[in-house]
């Protein structure tokens, strides 16, 4: 990047930069947001899960019968 070397130019240059600087924030901003709307469905969802039924008893299972 070439430094102007004119008041305006510095001032064109000076605004470019700082409009580059609030562009990221914005984008930092919105992506921290997206992140926590994310964590928030995620808990949503785990809370919605049904709780797991009891294991089957010993034995249970173990063998599989592959005639008909």
């Amino acid at each position: 990047m070439e430094i102007p070397s004119s008041t305006t130019g510095l001032a064109t240059l000076a605004t470019a930069m700082s409009q580059t600087k609030l562009e990221g924030a914005v984008d930092v901003a919105v992506l921290k947001k997206a992140i926590d709307i994310q964590k928030e469905s995620v808990a949503q969802l785990l809370q919605n899960l049904p709780t797991p039924t009891a294991a089957l008893p010993d034995g249970v299972g173990g063998q599989i019968n592959t005639t008909a």
